[in-house]
């Protein structure tokens, strides 16, 4: 947290937005949204991508080649959320296209961002580092990596059942870090 910054509240000024191709990130995000309140939207394209893992692939490699930022269906109103939950995917090893192209539509200058991530065990990759560097003049709290699913092996949903107990307990202990669990 940078220095000079209050610690956000779990309060009705929260957004957690999320993008989830399988699910698993979905999953966390609502696992936040019962320890923290607040409104919780799935981000959407104008265009989705193609069922077919690989050619999703592919298509993402080109996005991330060429800059390309998909349109978004989804439309917010930030002016009301202080603290927003950023959820995605690694995607090549980096932030998803769709969450680029969000974090170039809307100005968060000024606002806490909490990034949490579902990975197919690589690991966040350069994703975090990346909203830092997209958000400036955010303040940018410690992320959370849980591993998820494994699509390009067919293995989709995995936060279900036990899973999904344990990974409450990961984010009720990274939350209590940040200080930001809501009055029960």
């Amino acid at each position: 947290m940078q220095s000079g910054q209050q610690q956000p509240q779990a309060s009705d000024n929260t957004l957690i937005i999320y993008l989830s191709r399988t699910n698993n990130t979905k999953a966390v995000a609502e696992l936040i949204h019962d320890k923290v309140g607040g409104d919780l939207v799935a981000l959407e394209l104008e265009n989705s991508y193609p069922e077919d893992y690989t050619a999703t692939v592919r298509q993402v490699a080109r996005e991330n080649e060429t800059g390309y930022l998909p349109p978004l269906r989804t439309r917010i109103n930030l002016d009301q959320y202080d603290t927003v939950f950023l959820g995605f995917p690694t995607w090549g090893m980096q932030l998803p296209p769709p969450i680029k192209s969000f974090l170039h539509k809307y100005e968060l200058a000024g606002k806490t961002i909490i990034p949490f991530n579902t990975n197919a065990g690589y690991g966040v990759g350069s994703g975090f580092q990346q909203i830092r560097q997209l958000c400036p003049n955010s303040t940018i709290m410690q992320g959370l990596s849980l591993k998820g699913g494994i699509e390009r092996d067919g293995i989709y949903l995995v936060i279900k059942g036990e899973k999904r107990r344990e990974t409450e307990l990961e984010v009720i202990s990274w939350l209590r870090k940040l200080n930001i669990l809501k009055p029960k």
